[in-house]
């Protein structure tokens, strides 16, 4: 190639980045026309931002693949929505944690983080009006269910309006690269779990008294970076944060490890065209009372993906069902099945309906 061809491509890559700058500037108008018209204080419609999203990866023509094309469309749309009202998202902090990696794929960047010491305080700070939404772990594909934010779902006000499914990476961090050096492993429970044999293999001479449980990963790699005798386990985000050495990557035992992530809010969302219900519901302690429960989504053809018992707290031996279905409460078959679960559940709640991830 020469230097004239050289020049000329660039020259089109100049023009194309004009043509760029000036529609994204016109997007951001249309959006700013689009928030006075509404007078609202919800800037944040997941059902639309999912369809937008579907929309360009249907309609993607390449070299980008429909993962970048998304994570730019979410940028975009991230900025023209800050530019109607600044949002905050609560989350388990401090940075660096998986949950604050969660926010960033679903929200883009342009949002404030409200970092919290624990799923309680993310649940009290949207309630309270301190933070728009909030983004909790539900469950991870090889730990299961997170039990305390299903105790706080069956509690509180707020409607699950969104899902983060975020693949989990851990890496071992510390001061230092010299694993003979470590004496000790700061990490969140799920975490130390996730990665067991390795530790057990790579770390046989660290013993389980000095794995010590973290708030959150993140937390875990501040504590590292505090001791060049210790090391955290956590997301590579986590060590750019605080100034640790990655020992060693991808230490999880199960390669496919994901954690899915809930996104609360206070709003109702609409139909997107592929969304999930959740529900918590109970029933008597007779038998076939689950699969009398269970009936009305085989009798109107909805399909049911998560099934999660939970003791109820309230009576002993007694349980929750935690479930999540195909489709939208307002679709006519899932309308149908929820309608007659409610006359044959003791409890039902219905946590929200929201875009699939």
């Amino acid at each position: 190639m020469t230097l004239e061809q050289l020049k000329q491509l660039r020259n089109e890559i100049d023009k194309i980045d004009n043509e760029i700058l000036q529609l994204v500037n016109k997007r951001a108008a249309l959006a700013q026309q689009i928030g006075l018209i509404k007078k609202s204080n919800i800037i944040y419609r997941p059902e639309r931002e999912a369809q937008i999203l579907a929309r360009v990866q249907q309609d993607n023509p390449g070299p980008l693949d429909n993962a970048r094309i998304a994570q730019l469309f979410t940028e975009i749309m991230s900025i023209c929505r800050a530019l109607e009202k600044p949002m905050t998202v609560a989350c388990l902090g401090p940075q660096g944690t998986f949950s604050e990696e969660a926010a960033t794929r679903r929200f883009g960047g342009a949002f404030t983080t409200l970092p919290c010491d624990s799923i309680d305080a993310v649940f009290r700070n949207v309630e309270s009006g301190n933070a728009g939404y909030g983004v909790v772990p539900v469950e991870n594909s090889t730990e299961g269910a997170v039990g305390r934010t299903l105790d706080l779902l069956l509690q509180t006000s707020l409607t699950v309006c969104g899902e983060i499914q975020l693949p989990v990476h851990q890496s071992l961090m510390a001061l230092q690269t010299d694993l003979t050096k470590i004496e000790k492993i700061y990490s969140h429970p799920q975490s130390f779990a996730q990665c067991h044999h390795w530790l057990q293999t790579k770390l046989p001479g660290i013993s389980n008294t000095a794995y010590i449980n973290t708030s959150s990963n993140a937390d875990a790699a501040r504590l590292a970076a505090q001791d060049s005798h210790a090391a955290a386990i956590a997301g590579k985000r986590a060590a750019d944060f605080y100034g640790l050495k990655i020992c060693a990557e991808n230490i999880e035992d199960d390669s496919k490890n994901t954690t899915r992530f809930l996104v609360l809010g206070t709003q109702q969302v609409a139909p997107s065209g592929k969304d999930k219900t959740s529900l918590v519901m109970s029933t008597g302690n007779y038998a076939g009372a689950i699969h009398k429960l269970l009936t009305p989504f085989s009798v109107h053809n909805v399909s049911m993906t998560r099934l999660e018992s939970r003791p109820s707290r309230t009576h002993l031996w007694q349980y929750v069902f935690f479930v999540d279905i195909e489709g939208h409460q307002k679709d006519a078959n899932v309308a149908e099945a929820l309608k007659e679960l409610n006359e044959k559940a003791a409890f039902l709640k219905i946590l929200g309906s929201y875009p699939a991830s």
